[in-house]
């Protein structure tokens, strides 16, 4: 186990130190500043309000925003938003409160075109039927999805069949119990999967067996046993010391066993000191982290 309480990044055959003198600290799953989510309440209405019906019935409430650029010939980069506990719900908007408006602040709408799908899953549910605060970092995932995480998948599924997402750039990206969303999505999903497939190859086994090209999991965590699930995504994970919602030791044991594992895509984390539970925040409004998504391709 490592013990960390600055900020590292870890590649291959590197790791370098920096240390990250934020410090602001929060133990509320729903924190953050007022200003923000007023800033936030600005671009909402850029998000289309829809409802994902499966083929087996279930329904999912979800926003979309889709860039004015966006063609018939387009292919756009997808970026899959899982919002935290506390803004589950059946409103359809709680989900917009932090982190994925910020992709449209600050002309990234512009630098960065994408679809943005920020799904809201349920008051009664999670993206991941875990425990949050186990706090010795050996989290344990189920193989199979939660109903909400699979509806998740057929959503990501049927937006990606209609021909404007490049396969190649799909990221996935979280807080609390989105970050455990994150890294079980990223683990786990792959575009086509839940579509019958037989016979000879076709012009769809590239989606088929394509996954997310990178994921940014923040104050989340997973199941270390399963870092040989993770290639070859690159990740990044963001957690607070002093996180006494989500245990710091979450982040640090994925990480751990990601290098331990010798992970060959890019593995960065930062650790906040003297931070709480709101380490998005500052990860959402930093350049960096929109730099870094962007640049990943699988």
């Amino acid at each position: 186990m490592m013990t960390l309480n600055r900020s590292f990044v870890f590649s291959a055959l590197i790791a370098t130190v920096t240390c990250m003198p934020w410090q602001r600290s929060n133990g509320q799953d729903a924190g953050g500043d007022e200003g923000s989510a007023t800033q936030a309440n600005q671009v909402e209405t850029l998000f289309e309000k829809k409802t994902f019906t499966s083929p087996g019935g279930g329904e999912l409430e979800y926003r979309i925003y889709t860039p004015d650029s966006a063609g018939e010939d387009a292919k756009l980069p997808l970026v899959l938003f899982l919002h935290g506990a506390g803004e589950r719900g059946s409103d359809n908007s709680a989900q917009l409160k932090h982190g994925v408006t910020e992709f449209l602040k600050e002309g990234r709408g512009t630098r960065y075109p994408a679809i943005l799908i920020a799904p809201q899953c349920p008051r009664d549910r999670k993206w991941v039927d875990a425990d949050w605060s186990q706090s010795d970092g050996e989290g344990t995932f189920m193989s199979t999805p939660s109903p909400t995480m699979k509806l998740v998948f057929q959503l990501l599924d049927e937006t990606i069949a209609g021909g404007q997402v490049d396969p190649s750039r799909l990221y996935v990206t979280g807080l609390s119990m989105g970050g455990y969303g994150s890294w079980y999505a990223a683990a786990e999903y792959r575009t086509m999967a839940n579509r019958p497939t037989s016979g000879a190859p076709s012009d769809l086994d590239q989606a088929t067996t394509s996954g997310f090209a990178a994921m940014i999991a923040i104050c989340g965590g997973g199941d270390p046993s399963w870092v040989d699930r993770y290639d070859p995504v690159s990740i990044w994970a963001v957690h607070g010391d002093a996180d006494r919602a989500v245990p710091v030791a979450r982040s640090r044991s994925m990480i751990a066993a990601l290098v331990n594992g010798g992970h060959p895509g890019e593995i960065r984390y930062t650790e906040h000191a003297g931070v709480g539970h709101d380490s998005w925040t500052q990860t959402y409004a930093d350049e960096e982290t929109y730099d870094w998504l962007f640049s990943q391709q699988r």
